[in-house]
């Protein structure tokens, strides 16, 4: 794949022998690709992405992957903390309120491309290619409900759930009853706990739990399902069972 390299962004340090694990989708929020990148490469910002795509699909490369690029924040997954160290970003010229407010066929395929050959490089699992809300859910939306996270499984690059057969159910049911589980909401936290979602603070905190279940919503439900208090234990039951399947 052929890169853009001219432009470098000096926001990044050593990930001290950390092994690349994730790949972390974002999207700018700023006007177009110039001022994401000028923000990007800005050293008082204190922002960077190892890639940023362009609305016509070009692929800018501002860290190399070797450094611990500076995009996660504070975060969270499957018990890690230090996200950056263990993760390749990428940025999307993208702005929900802006000119620059669809995902362009062009850029989807560059991103599509890119995840691929990051997968292969790295060996990332189809589990950790992920949005930026998943991994920081309490303060971050992006890359958005629009994204199109389907075509991404269409191409098998991310997980798709397979529909799970009636013993599958009672098994999960069983573990879920055989561990004291009661509650959906209960069962809810424990299988987003599994995933790798940040569960520490939701049980005693109902504004962190709806803003978690906002933003598994926004990632795995459809349009008609998102409302829907039963589609999002069913899609979190098929997730667990097809997660525990492909964890590795």
């Amino acid at each position: 794949m052929k890169y853009i390299t001219k432009y470098k962004s000096p926001n990044y340090n050593l990930r001290n022998n950390s092994k690349i694990q994730l790949i972390i989708i974002h999207y700018t929020a700023l006007k177009d690709t110039l001022d994401a990148i000028s923000y990007l490469c800005n050293k008082e910002k204190k922002v960077s992405s190892h890639y940023l795509i362009s609305q016509n699909g070009t692929i800018y490369n501002l860290v190399k992957d070797k450094f611990r690029a500076w995009h996660a924040g504070q975060a969270f997954w499957q018990e890690i903390i230090d996200i950056n160290s263990v993760s390749i970003g990428i940025e999307l010229d993208y702005n929900p309120r802006g000119k620059n407010n669809k995902f362009s066929l062009k850029m989807i395929y560059s991103l599509k491309k890119l995840i691929f050959k990051l997968q292969k490089n790295y060996k990332i699992n189809k589990n950790n290619v992920l949005a930026h809300s998943d991994i920081a859910p309490f303060r971050k939306k992006d890359p958005g409900k629009h994204f199109p996270w389907q075509s991404l499984s269409s191409s098998r690059l991310v997980m798709s759930f397979k529909k799970l057969k009636k013993n599958e159910v009672k098994i999960m049911e069983k573990w879920f009853n055989n561990n004291n589980l009661i509650s959906k909401k209960q069962k809810i936290i424990l299988a987003l706990s599994l995933i790798g979602y940040d569960t520490r603070e939701v049980h005693k905190n109902v504004k962190l739990y709806n803003k978690l279940i906002r933003a598994y919503k926004i990632r795995y439900l459809n349009r008609e399902d998102i409302t829907n208090s039963k589609s999002i234990y069913n899609t979190l039951i098929k997730h667990l069972f097809n997660f525990l399947l492909t964890k590795n």
